[in-house]
């Protein structure tokens, strides 16, 4: 092979895989100027460099969503850093992401098997990418709202088009009233308090415990004998079941009104149910 010939696939092969040139001049030697075997070798060498990767903590990131026909999808997907967040072959590969999540409802494991525009799967296009970056990047969560209720959404922080750092969504059940106005602001209002569930039933019984748990030794500590810490404990989980439950915050907008009686006030004699709810901040609980 000449060098002429050497050098043009090598050229060819860095702007396939965006790898770098020694390692595209060393696929072309081993694979005699396949180009098709040497994107396989290099697929196999990125798999192994992937595998490395996976053990470090992926926690920066975006939040991306997708919303079509009234209904909504959203999706995180982890870098280790921000300088990679705002990497732009990053951003485009998280774009085409957030297109297939919403075709596939937010499912996962149908989203990783999914093909994307060049003709590979998504899992393919993840471990080439991450080779190509050098850090870890994950697909870490999603959810689908479809569209038998009214959806609102807020970003956040926001990078570019439905793309931010902290994305929220709100489904309220259909009414006859306009709830434009009142389901923005709960959609920001969610973004700001960050609620864990929609009323007190809602609350996971492992959350309630651990909290429990954690008020108990804290005034344990302190020296309170156990009438006292029986007392003061049930008023304690009692504010945190209202800081965290949707329907008993209070109004980011008007700190003397809990969410439930606004949405009283605005629905007048039409009673305004929330569905459910998501909020994603890019890293957290990582």
């Amino acid at each position: 092979m000449s060098n002429k010939i050497n050098l043009e696939n090598i050229k060819k092969l860095r702007e396939i895989t965006g790898v770098g040139f020694s390692d595209c001049k060393l696929a072309i030697e081993e694979n005699k100027g396949d180009i098709e075997k040497s994107i396989e070798y290099l697929r196999k060498k990125g798999i192994a460099k992937a595998s490395k990767k996976m053990s470090r903590v992926a926690a920066d990131g975006l939040v991306l969503l997708n919303e079509k026909n009234g209904s909504v999808s959203v999706i995180e997907i982890n870098s280790e850093t921000d300088f990679v967040a705002k990497n732009i072959d990053f951003i485009n590969f998280c774009k085409e992401i957030s297109e297939l999540n919403f075709e596939n409802k937010g499912n996962l494991e149908l989203l990783k098997k999914a093909n994307m525009k060049n003709g590979k799967n998504v899992e393919e296009n993840l471990i080439a990418l991450i080779s190509k970056i050098g850090e870890k990047i994950t697909i870490r969560r999603s959810k689908f709202f479809d569209n038998d209720g009214v959806n609102f959404t807020y970003v956040h922080n926001s990078v570019d088009k439905n793309i931010g750092k902290v994305i929220s969504v709100v489904k309220i059940e259909k009414n006859k009233k306009d709830l434009k106005e009142v389901g923005t602001k709960l959609a920001m209002h969610i973004a700001a308090q960050a609620p864990i569930s929609i009323d007190e039933s809602g609350i996971k019984k492992d959350i309630l415990d651990k909290e429990l748990e954690i008020i108990r030794e804290e005034l344990k500590n302190s020296g309170k004998n156990e009438q006292m810490i029986e007392k003061i404990s049930n008023g304690k989980i009692k504010k945190f079941i209202s800081d965290n439950t949707l329907l008993n915050q209070i109004w980011i907008m008007d700190t003397k009104l809990k969410v439930s009686q606004v949405l009283k006030q605005f629905s007048g004699d039409k009673n305004i149910k929330i569905l459910d709810f998501l909020r994603y901040k890019v890293g957290e609980g990582i």
